[in-house]
């Protein structure tokens, strides 16, 4: 009996998406770190501790996601260009992940709404580059289509 064999990839990566998708939007960081802010206020106002254990864990897989998302943004949307256009641009994502790791190391509110300072300011960014029309689907309210 013949065997058949199917090639493998001699490495796995992995990424936002595999197609790529074309579909960037601060929006996804935003909704993840305004969940942290209302974790750390929820948090600072129990006294159920199985409650405030939980608040951390998701606090945390929150905050790696906003990275996640201003990595992909970051890498993926924004090009040589744009860093003409925008001199801060990377000092702003910079500290945009640094601040998300900020938030997943403490329950301060005042660390959250930094971070969301941060990603409006990419927004900006975003937009001033063309995102939402470039890559919004068409129809999406807000796309600008």
């Amino acid at each position: 009996m013949m065997k058949i064999r199917f090639p493998r990839p001699s490495r796995r990566v992995h990424a936002h998406c595999d197609i790529p998708c074309g579909i960037y939007d601060p929006e996804q960081a935003r909704i993840e770190a305004e969940s942290c802010l209302r974790i750390m206020e929820k948090f600072g106002h129990s006294e159920d501790e199985a409650f405030r254990t939980r608040c951390l864990a998701v606090k945390e897989e929150r905050a790696e996601l906003v990275k996640h998302h201003l990595d992909v943004l970051w890498h993926d949307f924004f090009k040589p260009e744009h860093l003409e256009r925008f001199p801060q641009l990377h000092d702003t994502f910079w500290q945009a992940t640094k601040q998300a790791s900020a938030v997943k190391q403490t329950t301060d509110p005042a660390a959250a709404r930094r971070l969301l300072d941060l990603i409006d300011t990419i927004d900006g960014m975003w937009i001033a580059a063309g995102g939402p029309g470039t890559t919004r689907v068409s129809g999406r309210p807000g796309a600008g289509a």
